[in-house]
């Protein structure tokens, strides 16, 4: 059984995972759209709740070398020229177990031009009495390392109209700063910066498409990320555990529709940061029968 949707309930929260691509379509606490999705049958806009895997984020010109060779993938960002996002998006995921509140959907990852490497993947989510959580294994079935990240891309949101009202924490140490086609050029501490939000505060204005890195991790190992309503009536957090190193807030300012840029914020684990494949290939490196995971999760709750 490939594609379709799978519906998740547990109490008065509800998930919905879209079968091509393994994708976050829908999650809600009763009347609370936590996630803003996309309905069934359409195509995800801004990478909208997907699964960013072999790498997240963009590959400069499509273009890496890994050991003596050159690759070089589909470019699927055609403005800025690079390859983005991954290869999974728009794959069906085939179902391997489904109880009700939790589910595992897989997939095998044959060679194609510019990735000449088998994976096997499995992406499983799950309700529980604290929320979502998602876990997203890999394992490399060839007979040599393979370069390999992940990420995935939900978009929350707490009820303002805009996410100008909307209060921000994002537990980070550095960002990293980009050339004019997203790709990293150097680290940047936060200080001083408006890209400060160790402290929660409003977004106001701020235009955010920001990588953040050197995450401050509490003593079970997870990094928390929250977004809040101003009254603080609901409060969602975004947690990934190490080591896991980068998160991606996005504020949908460029989305090609108007009506949803700034209604929510893409708040993105990732293993990786963009065009890692080239900048840390040894990072990246995925060793012949050895497996990757990167276990997030979302956290939501209503003041009552």
């Amino acid at each position: 059984m490939t594609g379709g949707q799978h519906q998740l309930r547990h109490d008065d929260q509800v998930a919905v995972i879209d079968g091509l691509g393994a994708g976050l379509r829908r999650y809600a606490v009763g009347d609370w759209e936590v996630v803003d999705g996309y309905p069934a049958g359409t195509r995800p806009d801004g990478a909208r709740g997907q699964l960013l895997a072999p790498w997240p984020n963009r590959i400069r010109d499509g273009r890496y070398r890994w050991g003596d060779e050159e690759m070089q993938l589909e470019i699927t960002e055609p403005p800025a020229h690079n390859a983005i996002h991954g290869l999974v998006r728009r794959l069906p995921f085939s179902l391997r177990a489904w109880d009700g509140a939790s589910i595992v959907l897989g997939i095998g990852l044959e060679p194609q031009p510019g990735y000449p490497f088998r994976l096997a993947l499995e992406v499983s989510y799950a309700l529980t009495d604290t929320g979502l959580s998602v876990a997203i294994t890999a394992r490399n079935l060839g007979e040599r390392p393979a370069p390999y990240a992940v990420g995935q891309h939900p978009y929350l949101q707490v009820g303002t109209e805009h996410v100008d009202d909307a209060v921000l924490t994002i537990p980070a140490e550095r960002w990293l700063e980009t050339d004019d086609r997203g790709i990293p050029v150097r680290e940047r501490p936060v200080d001083g910066t408006a890209l400060d939000f160790r402290e929660p505060r409003p977004i106001g204005t701020q235009v955010l498409d920001t990588a953040y890195c050197g995450l401050h991790y509490g003593d079970s190992g997870i990094a928390v990320a929250r977004l809040t309503r101003p009254d603080a009536f609901r409060v969602v957090d975004l947690w990934v555990a190490a080591p896991a190193d980068y998160l991606q807030v996005f504020t949908g300012d460029t989305l090609p529709d108007r009506d949803r840029r700034r209604r929510s914020v893409a708040i993105e684990p990732m293993s990786a940061p963009a065009n890692a494949f080239n900048s840390d290939p040894a990072g990246v490196a995925l060793a012949s029968g050895a497996s990757h995971e990167l276990h997030w999760g979302i956290s939501p709750s209503i003041r009552r």
